[in-house]
């Protein structure tokens, strides 16, 4: 994607500079920066800049259409909203336990959900600036760079989100947006043949994911651009974990701790996370700011994803993923790490752990089930959480009487992420832009901060009341002719 830099004086005074579109992640972000006479930053912020209104469209469509419509938030990361509305349904026929059969096939779609998704950021995304450096030739910065300097490592990349793809396509009969959770359960049972293909390759996806895991803790650990000083900055942590306090994916409780590693909240109700959660509204951006109510929205902010999953939760369920968290919590001195790169070495534990759970899913006798749905007493509300690639997936459904939404909230995991990533622009550009004669590859280093928590920016665009507006008259040149800013209340101003 071709990036635009915009330097325009701004009318508070200062120069403004505009990073346009952030590079490199799902959906369309821009970052502005403020500066005096002295390239001093005096305000640095990330603006979405897209709206995608989906807890309006699917208000007053039948309940069991929004797994199916949902998925349409993302191309990347379909299966975790198709998953958590399925969640969120299970609870309106009053399914709260599953068939294992059906569980575990969810489990399996989920995973292989995790495994695409990790591989695809990891290689795609963010190996370019990881491998060759922040400020190192544009040109080369990209996935040709890496498949020109790394053949090797690039096919590992594509051949790992494949078999991801391939695990979602046998479950619900496409990579991309195919059908698999309904209310209740699922719609069809795994072939027997597909299970047997998958188990063929998954050694070898092992084996991969293991080397990912090397390359990422290797390049955190000793890379030139220090990778363990970059973007570091206390913050809470916020997850699900299941009953031991293992890592799960699927299901769970909450738990959230402190920047020093003190529980805020644990073993939560899921169902509850309004009593814990509140969203604030700010006028510069589509995307809301989630923070825990008893922290307070200065200080109650938190991270959540691979970073906040590996340091909240005790333990991982599978072998070698569990000996590489242990090495994970090493390198923080047993602590919390609060490093920003420290995202791509955790979603690397994640992605083989990932794999680990693919090959125990598949080898388990009643994954080959046709016992798939199930249901109970009904209900008007039904809330599904899940952990998405990008961290803390809430999906919350009240229908009436008639079986139609009249109601919908979404907080992405991006949105969970809002705060933690406008902090993480503010530090960089602090640490590394403040004063400096500004460059493309320091800019970058603010788009590296950025892509580490792996945004999808489309999914995470809700608002909630008046929606804030600027629109640009630019003349064939690209000058500006006039600019009609409307504010959150409502106000018009030019």
């Amino acid at each position: 994607m071709s990036r635009t830099l915009e330097t325009a004086p701004d009318p508070t005074g200062l120069k403004r500079v505009v990073i346009e579109p952030v590079t490199r992640v799902e959906g369309h972000g821009k970052v502005t920066l403020l500066l005096d006479d002295q390239n001093r930053i005096q305000q640095a912020r990330l603006h979405i800049v897209e709206f995608r209104g989906f807890e309006k469209f699917i208000q007053g469509r039948p309940y069991w259409e929004a797994p199916v419509m949902v998925q349409r938030l993302c191309g990347i990361c379909p299966v975790s909203h198709h998953l958590a509305a399925a969640k969120a349904v299970d609870m309106l026929v009053g399914a709260r336990k599953l068939t294992p059969t059906a569980e575990k096939l969810r489990r399996l779609l989920h995973v292989g959900q995790m495994l695409q998704s990790h591989a695809l950021h990891f290689f795609h995304l963010s190996s370019p600036d990881l491998l060759f450096g922040f400020g190192s030739d544009v040109a080369r910065r990209n996935i040709i760079g890496v498949i020109a300097a790394h053949p090797d490592l690039a096919v590992q990349g594509v051949k790992l989100r494949k078999y991801g793809q391939e695990v979602i396509r046998c479950i619900a009969g496409k990579r991309v947006h195919g059908v698999a959770a309904i209310p209740g359960g699922m719609n069809k049972p795994l072939a027997v043949e597909d299970r047997d293909a998958l188990l063929r390759e998954i050694p070898q996806v092992i084996a991969w994911s293991r080397a990912a895991v090397d390359l990422s803790r290797s390049v955190f650990e000793s890379s030139r651009e220090s990778c363990r000083d970059f973007g570091v900055f206390p913050s809470n942590f916020m997850s699900l974990v299941g009953p031991g306090g293992e890592l799960d994916f699927y299901d769970g409780a909450l738990r959230a701790l402190d920047a020093q590693g003190k529980p805020i909240f644990d073993q939560v109700d899921y169902s509850l996370y309004n009593r814990y959660i509140h969203e604030e509204v700010k006028a510069w951006s589509y995307m809301k700011f989630p923070f825990i109510l008893s922290e307070g929205s200065e200080t109650g902010w938190y991270r959540v994803g691979p970073l906040a999953r590996l340091n909240t939760c005790d333990r991982i369920t599978t072998p070698l993923a569990e000996a590489e968290r242990a090495r994970f919590k090493e390198a923080a001195g047993g602590g919390l790490q609060h490093a920003t790169l420290a995202y791509h070495w955790a979603r690397m534990i994640e992605m083989l752990h990932a794999a680990e759970e693919i090959q125990r899913l598949l080898e388990d006798p009643e994954i080959l089930g046709t016992d798939l749905v199930t249901k109970g007493e009904r209900a008007l509300e039904g809330i599904g959480v899940i952990e998405a690639p990008r961290g803390t997936l809430f999906h919350h459904y009240k229908v009436n009487e008639h079986d139609v939404i009249e109601k919908a909230n979404l907080i992405v995991s991006t949105t969970n992420n809002n705060t933690a990533m406008n902090t993480a622009v503010r530090d960089v550009a602090a640490h590394y832009l403040d004063g400096h004669e500004l460059t493309e590859g320091l800019l970058n280093h603010i788009e590296v901060a950025i892509r580490a928590y792996d945004p999808c920016l489309s999914c995470a665009t809700h608002a909630l009341g008046r929606m804030p507006l600027q629109v640009e008259l630019r003349d064939a040149e690209g000058d500006l002719v006039d600019r009609l800013v409307k504010d959150a209340d409502g106000g018009l101003r030019r």
